[in-house]
């Protein structure tokens, strides 16, 4: 399955019909939540193709142990579910009882009181088994709002053999490392060594290796203009003009040309997620898997290497009524039990966000495995409710720097200046 997560993280938000699929979850409260069988409402946003059979078996598996509860499953597109989710959740009606959100609508989400908290409640009694990222990005205004299903982050994906072929032993871990290498994987290979997907999204690990972000939430400040952000975007810049570096595609076909020519040996390395390892393993230069390396992205000058870290976590209405409540925290808690994960994982080809999910059943996948310790360098979204949105703010004035039609210095001030329109409290450097 090809997802493209720039297109995901970018997307703004589409209109749609405010009528939604009938939740069976109300406001009034009034129902006990020992009340009889009950059914709950879930809208689940993975891929209806690919990923959705893995959830409706879990489903199935959920009401077999828990005859009093059934599932009402709703497969609804994610471009769609923000939307979708707000729309009924402000007008009281036809919200879902269980929601899979992705990881940057939870504090908005939370903001305008539509999730109720999981703390102390069974939905939440195994949080301790959970990345800590995962559960901080989980959380906001120091209440838990979700239980995290399923994770990814970005990471230095590579050709061994052509990196071997270049005498290349180790992947890269600066970014000036992989300068050199790609340029040596050019001049050995006659092959690019290195191919970069201008979105904002894959430009945070060149802010986090300078040790910023967008925004310092605690300070309150834009962190775009900052020496930090400028020195790392420098970087970036520089990089993708080196010799061995192809060249910028900013076209709409662009995501998927840059993934052809790794899946094809036509590059050497790439800056990927996890949901795009098994289409590069079916690729001609990935026909043995350990082929692929798989790598923390690349340290800036201050030492640091991070990427930013998504996923998908199972929130509550809290428009529901008490006996569905009760439910939802029953089943959130079964589909995100180390077992639940596991099977998500070795059919969905995921990452579980448990570390007793890494059984060897699921670390038989390469993919999987690789990726396990790179998340380690995972830094989580801070609980911003526009942070998602300063992602589409930043990618217009990227690609004018990357293109050189902007210096880096006057692009990250426009940013700043389109930055502030959202986050009016928000200081400037």
């Amino acid at each position: 399955m090809r997802r493209g997560i720039a297109a995901a993280v970018l997307a703004t938000a589409i209109a749609v019909s405010a009528s939604a699929c009938g939740s069976s979850g109300s406001s009034s409260g009034s129902s006990s939540a020992n009340a009889g069988p009950v059914t709950i409402t879930w809208w689940d946003t993975s891929d209806a193709t690919n990923e959705a059979p893995t959830y409706k078996a879990l489903v199935a598996q959920f009401e077999a142990a828990n005859p009093t509860i059934k599932v009402d499953y709703v497969n609804v597109p994610f471009a769609t579910a923000q939307t979708k989710f707000t729309a009924a959740a402000s007008a009281g009606k036809g919200a879902p009882d269980v929601l899979r959100s992705d990881v940057g609508w939870l504090p908005g989400f939370a903001q305008q009181g539509y999730l109720v908290p999981l703390d102390g409640t069974p939905a939440s009694a195994e949080k301790a088994k959970f990345e800590p990222q995962l559960i901080q990005q989980a959380t906001y205004q120091g209440k838990l709002y979700g239980m995290p299903e399923v994770t990814d982050t970005l990471a230095l994906m590579y050709n061994k053999q052509l990196f071997a072929k270049a005498g290349i032993t180790a992947a890269p871990t600066s970014w000036a490392q992989l300068t050199a290498d790609a340029a040596a994987v050019k001049t050995k290979d006659g092959v690019d060594g290195f191919a970069f997907n201008p979105a904002s999204y894959y430009a945070m690990p060149f802010l986090y290796g300078e040790g910023t972000d967008m925004v310092d939430v605690n300070a309150k400040k834009l962190e775009f203009n900052s020496a930090a952000a400028i020195k790392g975007i420098t970087t970036l810049k520089n990089l993708l003009a080196a010799p061995g570096v192809s060249k910028l595609d900013t076209t709409a076909n662009g995501y998927a040309n840059i993934m052809d020519a790794f899946e094809t040996g036509k590059v050497a390395s790439i800056i990927q997620g996890p949901w795009e390892t098994t289409n590069v393993l079916k690729g001609s230069a990935f026909s043995s898997a350990s082929n692929l390396g798989v790598a923390v992205v690349p340290a800036g000058s201050a030492g640091k290497a991070g990427a930013p870290i998504g996923g998908h976590n199972l929130v509550a209405y809290a428009g529901s009524d008490a006996a569905h409540q009760a439910a939802s925290e029953k089943f959130i808690a079964f589909m995100t039990s180390a077992a639940s994960q596991e099977t998500i994982a070795t059919k969905n080809s995921t990452l579980p966000t448990r570390s007793d999910a890494y059984t060897s059943a699921v670390t038989a996948n390469p993919g999987i495995a690789d990726f396990q310790p790179v998340l380690s360098a995972g830094v989580p979204r801070p609980p911003l409710v526009q942070y998602s949105d300063l992602y589409t703010t930043f990618q217009t004035d990227l690609t004018k720097i990357l293109l050189n039609q902007e210096s880096v210095q006057t692009g990250m001030n426009n940013v700043t200046i389109q930055a502030q329109k959202e986050l009016t409290d928000y200081a400037a450097q």
